[in-house]
């Protein structure tokens, strides 16, 4: 039985977390000179990322930390890896840049909207409602987007180094790169959904926090004026 005593920092899967970053600073290092390392570094912290939510629900270990220091180093890392091929493909830096902003951007203010919604009464866009979303969200589908989007970042990086081993005449990486440029892409443009989404729920919840407001300034403002007829007729 859990004690109110309990550690959340030392959870199993937020442990887990703190290896990931780990091995993300080790990979960031040596982006530039060593891929090999870079490469092993960055994969095995792409890979605990399924490790620590396998072990929260055993270890019955979810936490908010634990879901928001997951969500920050997947974002995080993807970013330093982006940084990088802003310093190899600088021809292409705008993208690059533009693809990281969105990236965090959209992800900090659906997770942000997330937690507001739980404090307000008004009615919420749920993505979840629409079809496509549901898809989405679906495990297979969900997972297919994120690693294809993982893999057409690597596969840039690596290809600066090397083209890899040739198949159908092309090296292994440039041909990874055009495969997933287009799954890419469109997890790109379901972020921008969820942040535009996100913003409307936002929206939401200040205007209901505004009439809440006015109508408690209201109520105020008529009980002072029958306070002071109450007053006067004495």
């Amino acid at each position: 039985m859990a004690g109110n005593d309990e550690n959340i920092f030392l959870f199993v899967p937020n442990i887990i977390g703190y290896g990931r970053i780990i091995l993300a600073i080790i990979s960031f290092y040596f982006m530039p000179t060593n891929y090999t390392i870079a490469g092993i570094c960055y994969i095995i912290s792409g890979l605990l990322d399924a490790f620590d939510g396998h072990a929260a629900r055993h270890f019955n270990q979810s936490t908010k930390f634990g879901a928001m220091l997951d969500q920050l180093t997947d974002r995080c890392g993807t970013m330093g890896l982006c940084v990088v091929l802003c310093y190899f493909y600088p021809k292409y830096m705008f993208w690059f840049q533009l693809s990281m902003v969105i990236d965090i951007s959209c992800h900090w203010i659906f997770l942000h909207s997330s937690l507001l919604k739980g404090k307000s009464s008004h009615k919420f866009h749920d993505l979840n409602d629409n079809q496509i979303m549901a898809i989405y969200y679906s495990k297979p589908v969900l997972f297919t987007f994120c690693a294809c989007n993982e893999l057409f970042y690597a596969s840039l990086y690596l290809l600066h180094f090397t083209e890899g081993p040739i198949l159908f005449n092309m090296g292994l990486f440039k041909l990874i790169a055009y495969i997933t440029a287009p799954v890419s892409i469109l997890k790109t443009i379901i972020s921008l959904i969820h942040g535009y989404v996100a913003s409307i729920n936002i929206a939401e919840v200040d205007k209901t926090e505004r009439e809440t407001a006015k109508s408690a300034d209201l109520e105020n403002l008529k009980f002072s004026d029958q306070t002071y007829v109450f007053y006067c007729s004495n």
